[in-house]
């Protein structure tokens, strides 16, 4: 039978904004990218880009946003700036090449312009998918996924390139299976789970209103062969010379308390705020 792969999901994003969209797989997440995106028709309610109907004005709205799937998908035949070109020609536009050359130089895809995107590495297939969704000068860049198998030193980089299309006025929609990225690139997250949204809130607001449960991480200058019995109530955990102690917010001073009354070997200590994959485990799982 059917699937209803989204129930009620309704939020607005606001232009210039670098937004989260979070969720475990089946969630709904790509549903919602493709009707954005028209390649996938909705069955009920209204989705619209700075004010124009998808459903009613698709070709205008296309215009407006560009798409990097998750999956990597290119002509086998084409090289990278033919690739490009023909892009541009999708919706019925000339080449600029100012432009197009601009896109290469910024994504260090210049002196790979006469490849083929089949031969390029994972990186540059991705920096890629990013210069033909960018061709058009979108309003609005949706990135499903866009650092999965991408090295640490290719994601930080394409961090920095996100931020300065972000900066420049470019509105972006991030799906990512990496916490910690959208935590870092965005300002507001969606969850959803289930085909429905669950949260929806600045990131800071989200950790806040969720988890109120702090981790006090304590160095020692020496190995413990167990926890002290007064600290019991902190659910210690021993790892080598790190003790760990689970506390609620309104427990800090009781725990800093139980800490020098304990007369621990302590190096130094930190309280581990929550994190963006705590709110997440703590609404899908």
């Amino acid at each position: 039978g059917d699937v209803q792969a989204l129930k009620g999901v309704s939020f607005e994003i606001q232009q210039g904004e670098f937004f989260g969209l979070l969720g475990p797989n089946g969630a709904g997440k790509s549903t919602l990218i493709n009707i954005l995106a028209g390649v996938t028709s909705k069955t009920g309610g209204s989705a619209s880009i700075l004010g124009i109907d998808i459903a009613k004005h698709p070709s205008q709205a296309k215009k407006l946003i560009g798409v990097v799937p998750q999956e990597l998908s290119f002509d086998s035949w084409l090289k990278v700036e033919e690739t490009i070109d023909f892009q541009t020609g999708y919706y019925g536009l000339p080449v600029d090449r100012a432009w197009r050359d601009e896109l290469l130089k910024r994504l260090t895809l210049d002196d790979k312009r006469q490849q083929k995107p089949r031969g390029l590495s994972g990186g540059m297939k991705r920096r890629f998918m990013i210069a033909r969704a960018m061709i058009h000068k979108p309003k609005i860049l949706i990135l499903d996924e866009p650092t999965a198998g991408v090295d640490v030193e290719l994601r930080h980089e394409m961090y920095a390139l996100l931020r300065e299309l972000n900066a420049s006025g470019t509105t972006i929609v991030l799906t990512s299976h990496y916490l910690e990225e959208v935590e870092l690139l965005c300002e507001r997250v969606a969850i959803v789970n289930k085909g429905q949204l669950v949260a929806l809130d600045n990131k800071h607001a989200l950790k806040d209103r969720f988890k109120s449960t702090r981790v006090f991480s304590i160095a020692l200058t020496e190995p413990l062969a167990s926890a002290p019995p007064s600290l019991e109530r902190f659910k210690p955990e021993l790892v080598d010379s790190e003790l760990k102690l689970t506390f609620e917010e309104h427990e800090y001073k009781a725990v800093l308390k139980a800490v020098a009354d304990a007369n621990l070997p302590l190096a130094n200590f930190r309280v581990i705020e929550p994190t963006l994959e705590d709110v997440f485990l703590s609404l899908t799982v």
